[in-house]
Parts: C-alpha cells; sequence; structure tokens
C-alpha cells in the first residue's frame, strides 16, 4: 500500500515536479560520471525508503496463525512453540497468536489461508502436509494451489510409524493376509496421512484395512484407540516418543510399532522395518514403488508454515527470515531439546521446489492416486 501510494502521488504531480521540482537545467552536466553516482544515491535512497516501509508494517500489529487441526496433538504444540517466539525477529515485534481451524484433515484451513486470508503478512497457516494429493485427484472441496503458497518452511521432516493395539494379533504382513477380519485404523480424513499410509499399505501388499474417518485431531483418534474402537493408528515418530499417552503406552507394551516410513530405520525403532523394507522383502513392483514414493512425501514437508499467495516479495522476504532466525532462537531449541522435539528446519525455498514437483504428475500416477484414495 505504502508503494502503491507513492506511485499515485508521483503521477498525480509530475507537471508540477517537472516544471518546479526539477526545472531543466541551462547547461548541461559535462561529467557523465556524477549523473550515474547521482541516480545510484536515488536509487539507494528509494529502495531504503521500500524495505523501512516494509519492517514497519508490522509494529503494532498482530499476525495469527491458523493451526489446521485440533488443540493438544504434537503438531499444535510446535506450532505454538514456534508462535512464542517469532515476534521477536520480525521487525517491529508484532504479538502471535494462533487460531485451531480443524476439520477434513486440514483442508478447510487451507482453504481459509489461500482465498479469505488477505496476503499481508498478517495470517499464516500451519497446515497438514498430504492435503495436496486431495489437489491432484481433483476434489471439489480443495479451493487452493498447493505450488502457490508462500512457504515459510518446517521445523523437522517427519518420518511416521503405523501402531497397532498391543493385545491385537498383527504382527506382520501375513497376519494381516490372513486376517479375517480387517483391523479399524483411525483418521482426520481423507485428506491425512493418517489416511494415505493404511491405503498404500492396502494397495502394495494386498492386504484390507479399515480405515474410520471423521475424528477430528489426534486427541480423538487416542481416545477410540484407548476404548477398543480402533486396532491402529498412524502417527509421527517424534510424537510417539515425545507426547504422552504414547510415551507411556509404548513402555507399558499397550501399543506396538507396526511398520514406519522412511527409507531408514529410526534409531529410535531399530526393529520396526519400513515400508521400503518390506517392499524389497516382498518384490514390490517398480509401479508400487513409485506411488510409495508420492504418498511418503507429505514427510518431507514435515510440519509446514505458510503464507497467502500474492504477497509482495519484500514482505515475504521478512518473514521468511523471521521464521529461520525462530528456529535457531537458542530459548526455542532449550524447550523443543527438553522436550525431545528435534529441530532440523528446512526453509521455505526448498519447500516451495517440493511443493511444485509434488503437483507435477503424470496422469498415469494420478489415475492410481485416485483408486488409492477411493475416487
Amino acid at each position: 500500500m505504502l508503494e502503491r501510494t507513492w506511485i499515485r502521488s508521483s503521477n498525480s504531480r509530475s507537471d508540477n515536479l517537472k516544471s518546479k521540482a526539477c526545472p531543466e537545467p541551462r547547461r548541461r552536466i559535462e561529467n557523465p560520471k556524477w549523473v550515474g553516482l547521482l541516480a545510484l544515491v536515488l536509487t539507494f535512497k528509494l529502495c531504503g525508503a521500500v524495505v523501512h516501509a516494509q519492517e514497519n508494517f508490522f509494529q503494532g500489529k498482530s499476525i495469527r496463525v491458523i493451526r489446521g487441526g485440533q488443540p493438544g496433538d504434537l503438531y499444535d504444540l510446535w506450532t505454538r512453540h514456534i508462535a512464542t517466539y517469532l515476534g521477536k525477529h520480525i521487525p517491529g515485534n508484532p504479538s502471535v497468536t494462533v487460531q485451531n481451524m480443524p476439520g477434513a484433515g486440514s483442508v478447510i484451513a487451507a482453504n481459509y489461508v489461500y482465498n479469505v486470508a488477505k496476503p499481508d503478512g498478517l495470517t499464516l497457516g500451519s497446515i497438514n502436509p498430504g492435503i495436496y494429493m486431495d489437489q491432484l485427484i481433483g476434489r471439489k472441496e480443495v479451493q487452493y494451489d498447493w505450488a502457490k503458497f508462500n512457504w515459510l518452511g518446517t521445523p523437522e521432516q517427519t518420518e511416521s510409524v503405523l501402531i497397532f493395539r498391543g493385545d491385537s494379533p498383527y504382527k506382520t504382513i501375513d497376519d494381516l493376509r490372513k486376517a479375517t477380519e480387517p483391523p479399524k485404523c483411525g483418521s482426520t480424513g481423507t485428506a491425512s496421512t493418517t489416511y494415505h499410509i493404511p491405503k498404500l499399505i492396502e494397495e502394495i501388499f494386498a492386504v484390507k484395512f479399515t480405515v474410520i474417518t471423521g475424528y477430528q485431531g489426534a486427541a480423538d483418534i487416542d481416545v477410540a484407540l484407548e476404548r477398543g474402537e480402533l486396532q491402529c493408528r498412524l502417527i509421527t515418530i517424534a510424537a510417539f516418543f515425545g507426547r504422552e499417552p504414547h510415551i507411556t503406552w509404548y513402555k507399558k507394551g499397550f501399543t506396538r510399532a507396526f511398520v514406519q516410513t522412511g527409507r531408514k530405520r529410526d534409531p529410535q525403532l531399530p526393529e520396526t522395518p519400513t515400508l521400503f523394507d518390506l517392499m524389497d522383502r516382498y518384490k514390490t513392483r517398480d509401479a508400487d514403488r513409485r506411488l510409495a514414493v508420492l504418498i511418503t512425501a507429505p514427510n518431507e514437508f514435515g510440519r509446514p508454515w505458510t503464507a497467502p499467495p500474492g504477497m509482495v516479495a519484500d514482505r515475504l522476504k521478512i518473514l521468511r527470515e523471521a521464521w529461520s532466525k525462530t528456529l535457531k532462537d537458542p530459548d526455542l531449541l532449550a524447550e523443543a531439546n527438553k522436550r525431545r522435539w528435534p529441530v532440523e528446519p528446512v526453509d521455505g525455498e526448498q519447500l516451495a521446489t517440493l511443493a511444485k514437483e509434488v503437483i507435477d504428475q503424470p496422469p498415469e500416477v494420478v489415475q492410481r492416486l485416485k483408486k488409492l484414495l477411493g475416487e
């Protein structure tokens, strides 16, 4: 707005400026070196004024972060943890608040950030990483373009683990194949990795799950698992080892790790096979492996923060730089260490590149994805 106002003022007074403020010189400047130097000085002054205006924009303002999930799960805790320190690294030190907007695995929140929020830097999004798949298969509720979000970064790239109740009979893929009744897994919706990974295992290993959708968040899924309404759920490894009740459940044998999503086994789960281990063991065909790579890409997005499209470049740069500084803040790191949260941030530029890559898929891959997601 500051830039547009300046341009209008300049245009409206252009004749006066020419006739009064900048009269035609009576003689020509003989030394072109001074002309170039003068132009350079004026350019620096103008650019400095614009940057200063962008930095002053946040002073006295409040930034709202839309978290696409319920309060209390690890994703929400991470969002609030970053929000606690973000304001002090933004020029003007705005306040930062978090607003939860659960539903449809984060699609509702993503639609809001993309379409409703103004691209002024005062509304940001903390959304689940797997919802680009809903865009790929053309679901009507999707009102965003994943590749056009302005990405800020992720505090970590997350791998997940599929867990079962310890009293369930499912310990191997062969157990699932022999089961007379499919195990019930919980999910917030078809846009969530809690849905994608069980369906992927179904597709490539010829087993069956009953995935029950509609839970509002991780806490609701945990309650259903504890009550025996569910036998399984997907959870990030960081949450599995860093959040109750999962810490206690695993120690007491109430839950058991079945398979993890990473290419390498997590040091905390050395005996639990990865999807790629199982694909090697069962000699999975190449087409299934390519599908697995697409489905597990949300792990690379981690816990991404984003901003609406259309933001001016200078303001986006300020937010990205502030976000990166926040993830290096000694107080943030110390508290994350106490909570046993890994901090391995990836910046917004890298996420922007990844976002374009996952959306650019050939038709045959999209068709298989549609089949997997029940379209």
